[in-house]
């Protein structure tokens, strides 16, 4: 972990009072490694819609098998690494496949938007007051693209006959 330069990890449920924790342990690492008020804000907020993602969007799926397959299958991970003038926020969690298609849909449109294009796109979302069944607006990753000011880099990895494992990466230049 020290060799990759990586400051947090985890692996396991994500829930209300990990992400509380998590946000507070950031603040103080950010605060001990001196990043200026405008790199701590970045990073915060990034962290803050990629952990809400994972908390607030993994797949809701029937899992049969032995008890680590189900923990293994409603579990997530993230990681915050830094090096390179660059903080990596690294998210992971299992979805259905169906659910593939959309989203790589959803990234790539974002990916493709220049800065304009991409806060034009957020206005448009914004205003036109769709909720999904999770109840959000669509606005993450936007967001987090907006914020970053980088291409969001994502996998999926397939896993078994309906399941996939969705990788993203965000990097947030150090100022």
């Amino acid at each position: 972990m020290e060799q990759n330069n990586i400051i947090l990890s985890f692996k396991g449920a994500i829930t209300s009072e990990l992400l509380t924790s998590v946000l507070q342990i950031m603040e103080a690492k950010m605060d001990d490694l001196n990043e200026s008020t405008k790199t701590k804000r970045k990073v915060f907020n990034v962290l803050v819609e990629c952990l809400q993602n994972l908390y607030h969007h993994i797949d809701d799926f029937e899992v049969t098998g032995s008890a680590e397959e189900i923990s293994k299958k409603k579990s997530a991970v993230f990681l915050i690494s830094r090096n390179d003038g660059f903080y990596r926020v690294v998210t992971g969690n299992f979805l259905l496949d169906e659910n593939v298609p959309k989203l790589t849909d959803r990234i790539d449109l974002i990916n493709s938007m220049d800065r304009s294009e991409l806060n034009a796109f957020y206005k448009s979302v914004l205003n036109n007051g769709e909720m999904s069944a999770k109840g959000g607006g669509g606005l993450g990753f936007i967001d987090i693209a907006k914020k970053s000011k980088q291409k969001l880099e994502y996998n999926f990895e397939k896993v078994d006959d309906v399941h996939s494992f969705f990788t993203l990466i965000v990097k947030i230049e150090q100022l």
